[in-house]
């Protein structure tokens, strides 16, 4: 390309924009970008890429003078930056939209859109792509994962946009010159100026249907409300493309008979893919291969059926696939050992959502039976602080023998929701009283499974440090 258009980047530390950010960067993009909080891990990884990051939405970054301003959904109206582009006019555009019509689509826009000159018909990075979403309430992160890494192994070279880092790569994003690119499709609103869900922007030609839960209770109203967002992302997989559909979920099978004109295979059910107690895969009744990994968890048996559709319906034997699955070394945060200490050890997961708790502590009580389970809580997802799944957290903590939970900044009474557990829950305001409580009980063979969508203030390695102090 003869020139590097130049795209700045409003909140580029969120995990999807930082994606973005990274795949532009390898397309031939000059990329800057700025964020409220620029810290490690992703101010790291940008950097390292050679992209410039500024500290904050002052005005000033006006005179870099971008060719087009990319707006991640974490930008409101007040922002002083944003309130400045609108009200000189200048060109913005969401990050899904940026990334559909620039990385995954350049061919259907003008040389005239925010392409570098000459990228869409020259460079073999940007081309029109074959897109395969993953979108649903839960597993959206490590079933991307599994689908990229399966093709990958299949030597398909896959290009992928992950909202986390899978291990078996070590980096959250990349493009490539193969014609597949794997993505987390989100059902969360695209920008403050475009209130679809960001998935409706991908056009996938093969789209897993996971699950479908209520969440995300500070966009959606209810359930229905999600569904029809995903009704929306239904009518765009073409006809020639496929939908891999939970066959479980009542709320998708609603979602399949408001419409669709795709072929659709179903998994977790007997006319579909499904997997037995011995691990067994079937298709449609008959024996594919066993899965053979160190997942655990009910929940990952049906995130692996569906990669595996997916990846069968890029071309991939569900052999191959399954060979695959076998070196699949899961996402970072997601049951991740962070480290063992006199006999106790300490687990990082991103569960926040009461079904999303429930699986990952039955996985691991299979996995560790009679040994007893800490749960260590932080409910901050904006779901959880407004309240509305308080009620199910009793019983999605019923596989834990003891939980303890951080209640700083909550807008509801976290004691009173726990109240049912009796001494068998243990709520906190401040980070250190509860890691004291949670030190001065746990003993050797104990699993402390920490579970929170964000930093909880670096417990881990705090824990670590008192339980070896302890000793």
């Amino acid at each position: 390309m003869s020139q590097s258009q130049h795209i700045h980047i409003l909140g580029i530390c969120g995990t999807f924009m930082g994606g973005i950010a990274a795949i532009a960067k390898q397309a031939g993009y000059r990329v800057t970008g700025c964020d409220a909080n620029v810290y490690p891990p992703m101010s790291t990884q940008l950097e390292a890429q050679g992209i410039a990051l500024i500290e904050g939405f002052g005005i000033e970054q006006l005179s870099l003078k971008p060719d087009v301003f990319v707006i991640g959904n974490v930008v409101t109206r007040g922002n002083p930056l944003m309130e400045e582009i609108l009200n000189r006019n200048l060109p913005y555009v969401s990050g899904p939209q940026w990334l559909a019509e620039n990385l995954l689509y350049p061919q259907r826009v003008s040389a005239e859109t925010h392409a570098p000159q000459g990228a869409s018909r020259r460079s073999p990075l940007l081309r029109d792509k074959w897109v395969l979403g993953v979108a649903g309430t839960h597993g959206k992160t490590t079933t991307t994962s599994m689908l990229a890494w399966i093709l990958e192994y299949a030597g398909l070279d896959p290009g992928f946009l992950i909202g986390g880092v899978p291990q078996n790569f070590g980096i959250s994003a990349r493009i490539t010159e193969s014609p597949f690119f794997v993505i987390e499709a989100d059902e969360y609103d695209t920008a403050f100026f475009d209130k679809r869900s960001k998935f409706v922007h991908y056009h996938p030609r093969t789209a897993i249907l996971n699950n479908l839960e209520f969440d995300h209770a500070d966009i959606f109203a209810d359930l229905s409300a999600i569904e029809t967002q995903f009704h929306h992302l239904v009518r765009t997989v073409p006809g020639n493309g496929l939908v891999v559909c939970n066959g479980r979920e009542e709320s998708l099978q609603r979602v399949i008979q408001r419409g669709c004109w795709t072929p659709v295979e179903k998994f977790g059910s007997d006319d579909g893919w499904n997997i037995a107690d011995d691990d067994r895969v079937t298709l449609k009744g008959v024996a594919q291969g066993t899965l053979q990994w160190e997942l655990m968890g009910e929940h990952n048996r049906m995130n692996a059926l569906a990669a595996l559709a997916a990846a069968r319906h890029a071309g991939v034997p569900i052999a191959q696939g399954l060979a695959a699955l076998t070196e699949f070394k899961n996402v970072k945060r997601r049951m991740e050992v962070r480290g063992t200490v006199n006999g106790i050890t300490v687990y990082d997961d991103f569960a926040h959502h009461p079904t999303a708790i429930a699986t990952t502590a039955a996985g691991l009580r299979r996995k560790v039976g009679s040994a007893r389970i800490l749960a260590v809580l932080e409910p901050r997802s904006n779901t959880m602080k407004l309240g509305v799944m308080k009620d199910a957290l009793p019983g999605s903590l019923k596989d834990a023998d003891l939980v303890f939970c951080y209640a700083g900044n909550l807008g509801w009474d976290a004691r009173g929701a726990l109240a049912a557990m009796g001494d068998k829950a243990v709520v906190k305001d401040h980070l250190d009283e509860l890691i004291a409580a949670i030190t001065a009980v746990a003993r050797s063979g104990d699993q402390i499974l920490v579970m929170s969508n964000g930093g909880f203030g670096g417990i881990h390695e705090k824990l670590l440090k008192e339980l070896g102090a302890g000793a």
